[in-house]
Formats: structure tokens, C-alpha cells, sequence
């Protein structure tokens, strides 16, 4: 999640001069002890209840433990630190291809140092660098979808929030489904839970996950059942749950199906406890139609889209050559993205054998800005759309070329932070 930044500012990006008696300001990679002075307290009064118990910085210190896929920046004025945020290496699948995605997280500001473009300069910094390691994509919870769409990210669709109700369910235990169906706690199946979701990286798009060391978090807490559901074998759907009381629900996280009889064993263990429990909830990607599931399902869709708690998440590129290889259909295009430290240029677009080809250069018959690129490499919005939206000009035959070229996709970016 990210919240608390310096909301307005027109400072150029890269400013560090004295203005107004400030110090001047410098922003730097911190870690270990320091944390515990710089990022902590900015954290905390972003995001949790404050002011902190006297003894918090011993209670922080008691949890600090070195996080290799975690890069935080702070921007200081002087000795003082004023705005934060942090950067986690993930992978994401992007049309097939699964490329390394920073994910942007802990974004803050001091209260007595907002509105001076500190989150501006910290964020272009972090950009980079993450970008210049190998980072080709970049993905974030915003507070507020318009503050982060002056970076280049443009919106994906909500993950679906599903309370699917007991009433009808039990239809499911006469349905004749190959497979079965095996019950753990997390930390007993933890390796094949996360070789699971490796699984679903490959053959869906959008979808991201941690590192393997940085998850490691849910086997050692222990605090959810897992289930598996297997056919001919394979690990073809998981669901990890936690019971909330007789009579009352199953408060399950995501229900993660290969395919359709994965789901259809998931639902059958559900079915199970249909006379326990009123009700299951749980996420489900964007684009799942539970409505078809089984006839009389009874179910109520709790998604709610409300920042700064409840946002779509987003997404933008770094790196407009590190998309080589992606999903592309038989399409070329020359467009010219402007506005844009990181991506903007001319580039030759071409989809060949399924494959996207990405070359320097060309006679641009289309000017997209970041949000304009990312929108149609994420599927999110039609070639059309984009002058709708102030993300691009794209004339009727380049649009048609470009709508062949990155069909319409849905999302589903899974891991939160």
C-alpha cells in the first residue's frame, strides 16, 4: 500500500538545491540499524496507530531481518529524513514471458516535509535504479490512482472479492469430477503451495509473486489449512483458508485454479462444509464468472474499489527493450512514447512467430505516452481509447495494427504489497 506522499509539487525530478533555507536534499539507499530511525517512524505514522509505544524502536529492532529483494530509499534534507519508499523484486508474467517487476511499496512522507516533491525525486531514483538492474516492469497499490498516473501507471482491474454462499453448494458433491482433493496446514505443504503458484506464473497473465525467502513468512507463522487439488498427479488448484466459528464463515485468501477441474474439486471440499459454515470467502481473478459455476449458486460480489484502502492496483514499464519476447500478434507499428524518463523514444513494434520484437527507431505513425504503452501491453485498454484517456494519438490503420498486435488481456496481479 501506498499513502501519505507530498500530494503537489512541480519541482523537476531530479532537484537537490537549497530553496527556501532548506538544506540541500539527498536521497540514499538505507538498511539495517538505520531503518530503524529513517523508514520505521515515517511508516508507522503512514500506516498504523501513533504515536508508537515508547519502547518501538526495540520492538522494530526485534523483527529486523535482512531482505535481499527489498531496496528502500529515503530522501533526506540535511541529516533529517523526510519521504521514503520501497522497492521488492518480483516476477510478473506478461503475456507469457515472465519478467522481473518491481513493486512499489511504503511510499511516505513526513507530515512537516509534504508538498515539497520529495516523492517525486525518491520515486524517479527508485524507478531507475530498479530499472537499470534488470527491472523491466513496475506494478503498485496507489492511495490514489491519479497521483500515480503522473508516473506513467496506468490501472488494471480489481481482483474480485466473492462470498459465496452455503445455500446450493452442496449440488457440487454429485458432480462427477476426476481427481482429488488433499487437506494440510501451510507450513506441512509450503514447498508445493509455492511451487503451485510457479505454475500459475507461467500460464497467467499479469499474475506476480514473491520470492521464494520472502514468503517463507506464511510456513512459518502456520496459521493457514491448505488444500490441494490434484488430477492425473499435478497440483491443479490450492486454496488456503482459516475457520471463523461454527455458523459462521470460511475466511479463504485466493482460490487459485489451473483449470476447470481444479476449481470444481476446490469447490467440492467447500461443499463439504456447506451444513458448518454460512458462507466462503475469498479473491478470484478479474475476469472469473462464478455466476457459471454450478445452477442455483448463491453468491454476493464484495469487490470494493475505494482508495486509499481498497485501490486497483496499477502497472507501468521501465523498460520498452526488456519486453522483447512477450506475446505478440502478426502485427508491426513505429510509435514514439513521449514524456517519460525511462521509456520514452521511437521504437518498431512487431509481432513475429507470437513473439514481440522491439528495434530503436522507425517513421512513428502513433505518439503514446507511458500510460498509453503500458495499457496496451498490459491489454487493459483499446487502441481507441487511448486519446480518451490523454494517453496517445493513434490514427484508425495504426490502431487496428496495434489492437492485432496486443489483443485485449486481464490482469490479474495476485501478490500485494
Amino acid at each position: 500500500m501506498n499513502a501519505t506522499p507530498d500530494t503537489t509539487s512541480d519541482r523537476p525530478a531530479g532537484h537537490h538545491a537549497e530553496e527556501n533555507g532548506d538544506a540541500p536534499r539527498t536521497v540514499r539507499r538505507v538498511s539495517g540499524e538505520e531503518l530503524l530511525t529513517s523508514t520505521y517512524p515515517m511508516h508507522a505514522y503512514a500506516f498504523g496507530s501513533t504515536p508508537p509505544p515508547t519502547d518501538q524502536v526495540e520492538r522494530w529492532r526485534a523483527d529486523l531481518s535482512p531482505a535481499d529483494d527489498r531496496v528502500t530509499l529515503v530522501a533526506f534534507t540535511g541529516e533529517e529524513p523526510e519521504a521514503t519508499a520501497v522497492g521488492i523484486s518480483l516476477r510478473q508474467n506478461v503475456r507469457g514471458k515472465t519478467l522481473p517487476m518491481l513493486g512499489v511499496s511504503g511510499v511516505a512522507t513526513d507530515p512537516m516535509a509534504r508538498r515539497r516533491g520529495h516523492i517525486r525525486t525518491v520515486l524517479t531514483q527508485l524507478h531507475g535504479e530498479m530499472r537499470d538492474s534488470g527491472h523491466v516492469v513496475s506494478t503498485l497499490y496507489p492511495f490514489r490512482q491519479s497521483f500515480y498516473e503522473r508516473f506513467g501507471y496506468v490501472g488494471f482491474p480489481k481482483a474480485r472479492a466473492i462470498r459465496l454462499h452455503a445455500r446450493g453448494l452442496e449440488r457440487m458433491l454429485r458432480a462427477d469430477v476426476p481427481g482429488e482433493v488433499t487437506f494440510h496446514r501451510i507450513g506441512e505443504v509450503f514447498d508445493d503451495y509455492y511451487a503451485t503458484t510457479e505454475a500459475i506464473l507461467a500460464e497467467r497473465h499479469g499474475f506476480s509473486i514473491f520470492s521464494k525467502q520472502s514468503t517463507q513468512g506464511l510456513a512459518k507463522e502456520d496459521k493457514y489449512w491448505a488444500v490441494f487439488a490434484r488430477h492425473e498427479g499435478e497440483i491443479v488448484g490450492t486454496l488456503l483458508y482459516r475457520t471463523n466459528g461454527f455458523g459462521a464463515e470460511l475466511q479463504g485468501r485466493h482460490l487459485l485454479a489451473r483449470n476447470a477441474v481444479g476449481r470444481s474439486l476446490l469447490l467440492q471440499w467447500l461443499a463439504r462444509h456447506h451444513d458448518q459454515y454460512a458462507s466462503f470467502t475469498f479473491e478470484l481473478p478479474p475476469d472469473e464468472r462464478p455466476d457459471l459455476w454450478y445452477v442455483d449458486l448463491d453468491y454476493a460480489d464484495e469487490t470494493k474499489v475505494s482508495g486509499p484502502l481498497y485501490s486497483a492496483p496499477m502497472g507501468r514499464i521501465l523498460s520498452v527493450e526488456g519486453l522483447a519476447g512477450i506475446g505478440a500478434g502478426p502485427a508491426r507499428a513505429s510509435v514514439e512514447v513521449v514524456d517519460d524518463p525511462f521509456v520514452a523514444g521511437t521504437w518498431t513494434l512487431a509481432g513475429v512467430g507470437g513473439a514481440l520484437e522491439v528495434q530503436p527507431g522507425g517513421t512513428p505513425t502513433a505518439t503514446l505516452t507511458p500510460h498509453g504503452l503500458a495499457a496496451l501491453v498490459y491489454g487493459v485498454l483499446d487502441p481507441a481509447e487511448l486519446s480518451l484517456q490523454g494517453y496517445g494519438t493513434v490514427d484508425a490503420d495504426t490502431a487496428a495494427a496495434l489492437r492485432t498486435l496486443f489483443p485485449p488481456a486481464m490482469p490479474y496481479l495476485h501478490a500485494a504489497f
